[in-house]
């Protein structure tokens, strides 16, 4: 068993996490703050979104040096100290990495611009117009095209993403031999692994052919969505850097079926530690379009969930369990109820999770049940993709007040508002202007609601803690019951004659099902149970894990 397979991996978003000298923007300097704090809750790696040079159109995902760190965070100096103190603490550092694509302002591209002889130019994906139009009709996942065409050159390139962060040619041996060097140098410096940025869309199909558009998901994916040498790639990555270094390795795989993501998290072929799939924070797309008022059934939910676990553990892969990210909307105001439950809703969240085989990741202030921003105007936001979805919208017919109430269910703005700290002006955040201004006034704060016993905090506490000591998590047979309840989510781990059964009523209303005979309640978001022999009573958003009988 790896060390990472029982361990708890907090991510922050290092410019809304803690801001250290009044600018607004959270840096490295503030995170050092806060190590006690994440030691506290039990966290043993930290993974830390982008803080490389960027321009910033993408929050940092638009790299522009991979050597440097961003000036608004601080500077290599600042960053090797908190590698030193959170080492002291036994918290290892994962850093988040990009070479999918770059910024537009990156050397290499900046060369590439110079013509087509120029060594840079085959760095990216260059390619002449087609009857005078794009090479083809891929989208870009931030709408409109995926191509941009510069008349300088009268050629195109790639841009799976926004139009200022071009693709970069994994085919082209030099390139990926000064991304090895650069992930070297991280390494050297004394960081614990990496997470890769949509690295399975490193390999695109040569030929570059049209999609149908017959779903939404036919919009050129399927010709670099784990395309043609992804793995071949990966594995090289794997020898050159990763083993070498003893790193923990996780890849943001969307997209990807579970045959992929077995063969990306196998360890016996040498690529990844563990996979980030998105299917089940998908289930409220409707039709498959992420822009729309979703809604989700709990079945869906659970078969999704269910077929990951069974699946990667019968093919020997492994997942990264999370609810929320930095590009997901807060799971509590998503999937139950930010309000009157608010506790016992991000409660049941995280007992479901922790339930769960794979490596439980916390969002920077799920632990104190942060919730969506619900922002009520466009002049909120500062995310390119949300904005450009908000036009798209717009154009397309639907209603300004229809798509705002959009953006405040699906934006990934609503992870991103600073986190809160205590009840002082921007909840100790900054003592500036922060750089993402929260609209609501909202009296969750570490301040106020770590310290009960009760707390959500207290209650992930416990979980990490108990990860930790009972192998039935780590390695347990799961075993989804009750599939078709629209209502309540049971699943059960077991190992040799150990079981666990973890219930969650997914409603505000109360569910009595029947239950096996218990013999010990391990956790439960309400401070008793209603529990006989043969039935158990659960209240709103109650869940409990179970050790059966």
């Amino acid at each position: 068993m790896k060390w990472w397979q029982k361990a708890t991996v907090y991510q922050i978003y290092p410019r809304s996490f803690q801001d250290s000298n009044g600018d607004g923007i959270g840096d490295i300097n503030g995170i050092i703050q806060r190590l006690d704090y994440l030691q506290d809750l039990g966290i043993e790696l930290i993974w830390l979104t982008p803080m490389y040079v960027s321009p910033g159109r993408d929050n940092g995902y638009d790299i522009a040096d991979y050597y440097q760190i961003d000036p608004i965070f601080g500077d290599l100096a600042d960053f090797e100290r908190l590698l030193k103190e959170a080492h002291q603490r036994g918290i290892k550092i994962m850093m988040d990495m990009v070479v999918n694509h770059t910024s537009d302002q990156h050397r290499w591209f900046q060369e590439s611009l110079k013509g087509k002889d120029n060594p840079y130019h085959d760095y990216y994906l260059w390619r002449d117009p087609v009857d005078g139009h794009e090479p083809n009709n891929w989208l870009s996942k931030f709408s409109g095209s995926a191509w941009e065409y510069v008349p300088a050159l009268n050629q195109y390139y790639l841009h799976l993403y926004e139009k200022r962060m071009p693709d970069l040619n994994w085919r082209n041996p030099q390139l990926r031999e000064e991304i090895y060097q650069m992930m070297q140098f991280w390494a050297d410096l004394g960081i614990d692994g990496l997470r890769l940025d949509v690295i399975n869309n490193i390999s695109k199909d040569k030929d570059f052919p049209n999609d149908t558009f017959e779903t939404p998901s036919d919009d050129g994916r399927n010709f670099y969505t784990n395309g043609p040498h992804v793995h071949e790639y990966i594995h090289e990555m794997y020898e050159r850097v990763f083993g070498p270094n003893n790193f923990v390795t996780v890849g943001e795989l969307s997209s990807t079926p579970v045959s992929e993501a077995i063969r990306y998290t196998n360890p016996e072929r040498e690529e990844l530690s563990m996979a980030f799939t998105f299917h089940h924070v998908k289930v409220d797309y409707t039709g498959g379009k992420k822009w729309t008022l979703g809604q989700y059934r709990l079945s869906d939910l659970k078969r999704i969930l269910s077929q990951w676990q069974t699946e990667m553990a019968a093919g020997g892969g492994w997942n990264a369990l999370f609810w929320s990210n930095h590009d997901q909307p807060r799971s509590i105001s998503r999937f139950l109820d930010d309000g009157q439950y608010r506790d016992q809703s991000a409660k049941l969240l995280a007992l479901v999770e922790f339930g769960l085989q794979g490596t439980p990741y916390i969002y920077q202030g799920e632990e104190i049940a942060m919730k969506n921003a619900n922002f009520t105007s466009i002049d909120q936001y500062q995310d390119a993709e949300s904005i450009n979805a908000y036009h798209q919208m717009l154009a397309d017919g639907i209603s300004e007040d229809l798509v705002i109430k959009i953006l405040q269910q699906k934006s990934r703005e609503n992870c991103r508002i600073p986190m809160q700290w205590d009840m002082t002006t921007n909840h100790g955040f900054t003592t500036g202007t922060p750089w993402l201004q929260p609209v609501v006034a909202d009296d969750y704060s570490v301040a106020t609601k770590a310290q009960a016993p009760d707390s959500v905090f207290a209650f992930y506490q416990q979980l990490v803690a108990l990860r930790k000591t009972e192998p039935v998590l780590i390695e347990g047979q799961y075993q989804l019951l009750a599939p078709e309840d629209e209502a309540v989510y049971t699943y059960q781990r077991q190992l040799g004659d150990k079981k666990v059964r973890v219930i969650a009523n997914f409603t505000d209303q109360t569910q009595q099902r029947a239950n096996a005979a218990v013999k010990a309640v391990m956790m439960s978001n309400y401070p008793d149970q209603q529990l006989t022999t043969d039935q158990i009573t659960l209240r709103p958003y109650e869940a409990v894990m179970l050790e059966i009988e």
